[in-house]
Formats: C-alpha cells, sequence, structure tokens
C-alpha cells in the first residue's frame, strides 16, 4: 500500500497573451472558453495529441457557437478543426479531437477561438513536439505531491519537515519543479483519512478526515504549517505555467463504494467552485488507488460503477479536464475484462511499481506491455507513476540514485508521459530554506537538473 493545472478591445488583447503562457487548461477569457491537451508540452513526434476544448454558456439565452482550432496560425490552411453548435442558457459543453504528432517536431501553438453570438474568445497552448523513435520522452515530466506523507514510517525522514512548510515554501518548491522542467503536479489528496474499504464505518458515523484546505464541508484541518497550500501550488503554477492535478481524496482507501462517489462529487464541486479560476487547475485525480489486479469481484463491479458515474459528473462541471487513476501494475492477469469496462471512464490510467513485481507475477516489461494494450483498446491515456525512491531496512523512504533512474528512463518508453512519486522529501532545491528529506534530495535535484538540460532543450 505504498503511497499512497487572460479586460475593453486593447485590454483584451493584453489579456489574452497574458494567458497563452500558460500551459495548462482554465476558465480564460472571462470564464467562456478552456483549452486542454494531453499530455501537456514536451511531446514526442510519436504520439497521438488528445486536444479538448470547453465552452461556457453563462447567459440566459442560447448561444449559437463557431469552434476553430488552428495550428500556429489563424489561417484556413492551417487549421486543425471545426465545429458550429448550439449551446443551450446556462450550459457548457466539451469537443475533442485527436491529432497525430508524427512529422511535426518543433515548436508550435495550439490556438482556439470561439465566436459566441457577436463575442470572439481567444486562447492558446504551446507545444514543444520532439523527434524520437520512441513515444516517451525520457524526461520525468512532473510529480505527485504530498502535503504530509501518509504513513509515518515511510515518511520518518521529511514528515516533520513537510509539516513546518509554510504556503510560501509550498510557492517555492513549485518555482523549483519548474528549474527541473516539470510541468505537471499531481498533488496526492486534499483529505487525510487513513481508513480502508470494508473496513470503516463512514456511513454509519460519518466522514471524519482532516482536510489540508481551508473547506466549508468538512471543517476539521490536519495540523501543518501552511495555511491553504492547495491555493499556494495553483499560485506559483499560474505563474510558472505549471499543470496542477487536484487529489480528490481520500475517502477510504481502495474505496469505491457509493458513499465514495458522493463524497467526490461534493468534493469535486467545492474544489472547483474555490480553486477552478486558477489557469494552472488542469484535471482530477482520484486518490484512492487500487491493486492492478483491481480487487476482489465486488471491488471490480465498485470502480467500474464509480468512474461511470464520475466521469459524467466531472464532465458536466469541467468538460474539457481529464481525470487520472493510479494503480500498481501487479496481478494483471485476470483482469482484462474489468479494463476494458473501466478504461473508457478514465482519461488517463497511470500505473506504479514495475521495478517491484510480485514473485511469480509477470516481468515489469510484460505489465508495461499489457497496460499499453488494454489502454489502445479504450482509447486511454497511458502515463507512468515512476517510483524515485528506495527503501531503508525500517521501511522508510529516500532518493533513488540518480543512474537507477535513468535506466528506467531509457528501460520504460511506452509511455506518453512520466510522472514521479515523489517530489516531497526526496528531491529539493539546494536553495529550500525548509529541505525534507536532507542532503540526499539535493544531491537527487542536481544530478537530475544536469541530466534534463541536455535531454529537453
Amino acid at each position: 500500500m505504498a503511497r499512497m493545472k487572460r479586460y475593453m478591445l486593447y485590454a483584451l488583447t493584453i489579456f489574452s497573451t497574458i494567458c497563452f503562457c500558460f500551459a495548462n487548461s482554465s476558465l480564460y477569457a472571462e470564464g467562456n472558453i478552456s483549452l486542454t491537451l494531453i499530455p501537456p508540452s514536451p511531446v514526442t513526434d510519436q504520439i497521438i495529441l488528445d486536444i479538448r476544448a470547453g465552452i461556457w454558456n453563462k447567459s440566459d439565452l442560447s448561444e449559437n457557437v463557431s469552434i476553430s482550432i488552428y495550428l500556429d496560425k489563424k489561417e484556413p490552411s492551417k487549421m486543425l478543426y471545426e465545429k458550429s453548435i448550439s449551446l443551450k442558457p446556462n450550459s457548457k459543453v466539451g469537443v475533442r479531437f485527436d491529432w497525430p504528432t508524427k512529422g511535426q517536431a518543433g515548436r508550435h501553438t495550439i490556438i482556439l477561438v470561439v465566436v459566441k453570438n457577436d463575442s470572439t474568445y481567444e486562447t492558446e497552448r504551446t507545444l514543444q513536439i520532439l523527434e524520437s523513435d520512441v513515444i516517451s520522452t525520457k524526461a520525468i515530466g512532473g510529480a505527485w505531491i504530498d502535503f504530509y506523507h501518509w504513513s509515518e514510517i515511510e515518511g520518518e525522514r521529511f514528515n516533520q519537515d513537510l509539516k513546518k512548510m509554510t504556503d510560501k515554501e509550498w510557492g517555492k518548491l513549485v518555482e523549483d519543479m519548474h528549474q527541473l522542467k516539470m510541468n505537471t503536479i499531481v498533488i496526492q489528496e486534499v483529505f487525510r483519512n487513513q481508513m480502508i474499504y470494508d473496513k470503516h464505518t463512514i456511513e454509519t458515523d460519518g466522514y471524519k478526515g482532516l482536510s489540508f484546505y481551508p473547506s466549508s464541508l468538512y471543517p476539521n484541518r490536519m495540523h501543518i504549517g501552511a495555511k491553504d497550500p492547495v491555493n499556494a501550488i495553483l499560485t506559483a503554477a499560474d505563474q510558472k505555467g505549471l499543470n496542477v492535478f487536484l487529489g480528490v481524496g481520500l475517502y477510504a482507501w481502495f474505496d469505491f463504494t457509493a458513499g465514495s462517489l458522493d463524497w467526490h462529487k461534493r468534493i469535486a464541486s467545492e474544489l472547483w467552485n474555490k480553486y477552478g479560476h486558477h489557469p494552472s487547475f488542469y484535471g482530477w485525480y482520484v486518490s484512492e488507488e487500487i491493486e492492478g489486479g483491481l480487487g476482489n469481484p465486488q471491488q471490480r463491479k465498485n470502480i467500474v460503477s464509480f468512474f461511470e458515474e464520475f466521469k459524467t459528473y466531472i464532465y458536466s462541471l469541467t468538460p474539457d479536464k481529464p481525470i487520472m487513476l493510479a494503480t500498481n501494475c501487479h496481478n494483471l492477469r485476470g483482469a482484462e475484462a474489468t479494463y476494458d469496462l473501466l478504461l473508457p471512464n478514465l482519461d488517463i490510467l497511470c500505473p506504479f511499481g514495475f521495478e517491484r513485481m510480485p514473485k511469480g507475477d509477470i516481468t515489469g516489461i510484460e505489465a508495461a506491455i499489457k497496460l499499453d494494450s488494454l489502454c489502445k483498446r479504450s482509447g486511454t491515456h497511458l502515463w507512468m507513476d515512476m517510483e524515485i525512491f528506495n527503501f531503508t531496512s525500517n521501511g522508510a523512504l529516500i532518493p533513488r540514485p540518480f543512474s537507477e533512474i535513468k535506466d528506467a528512463l531509457n528501460q520504460f518508453t511506452d509511455f506518453e508521459k512520466i510522472i514521479c512519486y515523489e517530489y516531497t522529501g526526496l528531491l529539493n532545491s539546494p536553495k529550500m530554506s525548509i529541505k525534507p528529506g536532507g542532503k540526499p534530495t539535493i544531491k537527487l535535484f542536481t544530478d537530475y537538473k544536469k541530466y534534463i538540460k541536455k535531454v529537453i532543450k
């Protein structure tokens, strides 16, 4: 159980220009349009880019909407997508299409233009496409962040320092991630609740988890130094152009029951209402995790039903923002039929644990091949949750030597994006005032910084 995202004609132009620096989607142009690239830049020329747009009608009248998406220039010959729709009052809609990156190496701009009645809205995303012979960029494109590690044993070397970090220091951490050319942050969870599926009484006794942000639904807080680290992360990410997944959890580990679904809907709504204005708000991460076999027969039924309903609900809030789940890659044999039902309702599957397969299981490479095949069948994006830690003899997490991480980056090349677990406690800039995990984390930071400067230029 390891572990556990632009003011009047002249001002509008300035407004749009500012927004263009952000690499992720948000409600730009006064909350009227949104543009998302999956995966976010940089990517290789070996993938199919998933381009999505969200369009909002905030009026009490229907609107005729024309949607155009261009590559680099707003010219007919550069149009990638075009559609006209009628949008009902006080509603929203999402559109998407796939665009192969083959033969498109270089720096580009994806431009969204939406005409609604007599008004025109625009936003854009920059896109770097790397020439490659494999899917992966061979780079760590982002990382998980824990405000306080779930396990006192695993977090023994850094939890007390994480507890001391202020909002300002969380913002500095995001700036340091930007130095490593990491453009994606996954907030592990916004609530702490160390309950487990089928071993809790939440339905009868109520939810008693502690929040990492000022929640109106559940006001009891985790005792940490930061007042609103979620907002601190998003604000810093806005300024640096990073993409942030908000971890909607934790209800209870491995719990995808009806009670968990209802809780997730209410938390997602609160998070969107509270933080949806941030340009860096990129997507949704469901924190509950589960092993690669997807549990017992009842758990398999639960997880399929959960994501069928959760996807519908999330798209009604944010029609262009992806949903991601991290599972481990163990015990996949026999779970294929459940994956075929689950994956169509997941935008991104981000599995972990490839280098610590259980005895008697398939190899990590075989697991990667199997998951790639399953995701291709459903059109789900396959990312990798790369573990950058080793365990001490007593189970504490320590930074993994970069030589081993580099070997893994060169071995697992069929993932369109690699996110590492985790930044907090395992990576630190020498300039951080608090360095959770100490000197070894600084060495890993400096070693990787030297590497990434050569890989992505």
